[in-house]
């Protein structure tokens, strides 16, 4: 299952990835994120930072639009806590002791988890204190005898009375009165303050790995359908044109592209069919599982010989773009691919295409002079024994492909429109075939070598 994860000041990146391995890690969720991550392939979305202001917040309804895709939702820490408390009703899982303390009421206040932090080119570090790790550690202070019921009163109120930008322990504790056990409960937290939220969002990320390993289907229930608003179908104008966008650098490849009409033309139909088979999927609700994303995860990589982790970072170097966006590409291919496999009567089409390419003839001939040559060979009720199947597979994708054999041959025989005993009767032909045309051309050179002498 592919998992999309919205962290910043909460967790970090490479946390976030050791506690739920291929999660792909996206900055604070805004409005639209949600709904883009949902369209773009997620089966599993994880919301633990996203904007308070500044910048629009994740929309309710974009969570309840995933949720109707049977995508689990799961949130915790922060926005995240916020938002499951508010739409646990309606399937979104939340997790940990911030969200339970919204959805009983506790705590109700948005600032309480809201932080001041560094920009993305900075990693998104925390520059405040959110009100919940300060509560949670004023709590483990009176637990531990370092503050009593008034003391704990007094760092509480006088950190809630401070803007969220401004809720700095160093400010908390110039608020208070000088005292013994002010600098008592100060040098205790150096070692003793609670990261309330780090908590819940490693929690959150260790319940998703189990889900998704667990392999269960996902139990999404809405009480009922979302509403489509015009401000929903605004979001989703601005989302898909968002989308349609360009970088200044991808226009000027497709530039490039466009001085090779015939080319540009190629790629242009692949990518409308792309496009198509997308669409398909997503009003199908079509997934690739986690067997489909590793499969073409390894056919993309053989193909262009990205064996060693530094060949693939100089692949994405030189095509810009990053990991995170390269598994999203991977994971709409597997999706798109599964769309067109499913689809019928293709064959009709695919025959129009290659009369029109100039195809058909050539292939017409090599086939004609097969199934001649299997009428003289073969007989129909000969069957190939199991080791004469892996070396005939193993001579097509090693000397004919030079690929590795892939390790479900029977889905990659479904990938080509055929079952498995039809590839290993093909493949037979094939080999056969390339055994008479040796024998052929091997006299001619024979012949042409004693000339030249």
């Amino acid at each position: 299952m592919t998992a999309v994860v919205f962290a910043g000041p909460t967790i970090g990146e490479e946390e976030t990835q050791a506690l739920l391995p291929g999660a792909i890690v996206l900055p604070p969720a805004g409005q639209g994120d949600i709904y883009n991550a949902a369209r773009q392939g997620a089966e599993a979305i994880g919301l633990i930072d996203g904007y308070f202001e500044g910048v629009p917040s994740v929309w309710h309804k974009e969570i309840l639009w995933a949720m109707e895709q049977g995508i689990p939702v799961f949130g915790s820490a922060s926005m995240g806590a916020l938002r499951a408390a508010e739409l646990s009703s309606f399937g979104m899982i939340g997790i940990g002791r911030i969200y339970q303390d919204y959805a009983s009421g506790v705590i109700i206040d948005d600032d309480e988890v809201a932080v001041l932090h560094s920009p993305a080119e900075l990693g998104y570090a925390p520059l405040s204190e959110p009100m919940v790790s300060i509560r949670a550690t004023v709590e483990r202070a009176a637990a531990s005898s370092i503050l009593d019921t008034e003391q704990a009163a007094a760092v509480l109120q006088a950190a809630k009375t401070r803007f969220y930008q401004q809720r700095t322990w160093k400010l908390i504790l110039a608020d208070l009165p000088m005292s013994p056990w002010r600098d008592r409960f100060a040098a205790w937290l150096k070692t003793g303050a609670v990261d309330a939220k780090r908590n819940d969002a490693r929690e959150m990320l260790e319940r998703m790995s189990e889900f998704l390993n667990s392999g269960a289907p996902a139990a999404v229930q809405t009480c009922e359908r979302m509403e489509q608003t015009l401000a929903w179908q605004d979001l989703v104008r601005r989302a898909e044109v968002q989308e349609r966008s360009l970088q200044e650098a991808d226009s000027r490849v497709l530039d490039e592209l466009r001085l090779e009409p015939e080319r540009y033309a190629v790629f242009r139909n692949r990518a409308a069919l792309r496009l198509l088979a997308l669409q398909e999927a997503r009003r199908s609700g079509i997934q690739p599982g986690r067997e489909a994303l590793l499969a073409q995860l390894n056919s993309h990589r053989q193909m262009h010989s990205l064996y060693r982790s530094r060949d693939l970072q100089a692949w994405l170097q030189a095509n810009g773009i990053t990991a995170a966006q390269y598994e999203a590409e991977l994971a709409q291919a597997a999706q798109a691919a599964e769309a067109a496999s499913g689809l019928g009567g293709l064959e009709p089409s695919m025959l129009s295409e290659l009369r029109l390419a100039g195809a058909y003839a050539g292939l017409k001939l090599r086939a004609d002079a097969k199934q001649e040559q299997a009428a003289e060979l073969l007989k129909p009720d000969v069957s190939m024994q199991q080791a004469e199947r892996w070396q005939a597979a193993a001579w097509y994708f090693e000397s004919c492909l030079h690929r590795e054999i892939p390790e479900d041959l029977e889905a990659y025989a479904a990938s080509i429109g055929i079952g498995a005993e039809e590839f290993f009767e093909l493949i037979r032909q094939e080999f056969m075939y390339h055994l008479e045309l040796e024998a052929r051309t091997a006299p001619e050179s024979r012949g042409e070598a004693g000339q030249d002498g």
